[in-house]
């Protein structure tokens, strides 16, 4: 029952983030050929995409971290799961750290700068805090583990969270190359 809740949910955070990319691509046919504003002399776009690449293949391949760990926990490895699954969290935490250091440190524009500032932030922004809600949940799931037996029963709550991570996962690749790579 768990489960399908979460597919539910996840049905939701689906329309959310189509309604985001709606956005993106509304903006970016309101530009053509302008897109992004590279050449805009006070706010130009540099992103940094190899820099990018690489918090990206690092959040991807928290995926098959994450699946590990809940092929452990299906086993009853109680131990197993916490080490797949402090990985996966230390990997997501280093993509959240990645990309805030790009929006501190790498571009020259912000929010409010132009359209593309705009949509940017938001698009990557929200995608962030989901992240960062994984890292929130992949908490729980550990902490819980900690207190009780467990059980390969009670697995449910960290593939509950895996179907999260590997959402979350999916949309970034997703964005990654409607922001990083069709510029």
């Amino acid at each position: 029952m768990v489960s399908i809740g979460t597919i539910i949910w996840l049905s939701s955070e689906l329309m959310f983030f189509a309604a985001l990319f709606a956005m993106y691509f509304t903006a970016r046919a309101a530009h053509p050929g302008n897109w992004p504003p590279v050449h805009d002399p006070k706010y130009p776009v540099h992103l940094n995409v190899p820099y990018s690449l690489g918090f990206t293949i690092v959040l991807v391949l928290s995926s098959v971290t994450c699946q590990i760990g809940v092929f452990r926990a299906e086993k009853g490895d109680v131990y197993g799961m916490r080490r797949w699954l402090t990985l996966t969290f230390l990997m997501g935490s280093v993509f959240v750290g990645g990309q805030m250091f790009e929006y501190f440190r790498e571009n020259e524009f912000s929010i409010s700068s132009h359209a593309y500032g705009s949509v940017y932030y938001l698009t990557t922004g929200f995608h962030a805090l989901h992240v960062t809600g994984g890292l929130i949940a992949f908490l729980v799931v550990l902490g819980r583990s900690k207190f009780g037996r467990f059980t390969p029963e009670k697995a449910s709550s960290a593939i509950v969270v895996s179907y999260y991570w590997h959402f979350v996962d999916v949309v970034w690749i997703a964005l990654y190359a409607a922001i990083y790579i069709l510029q």
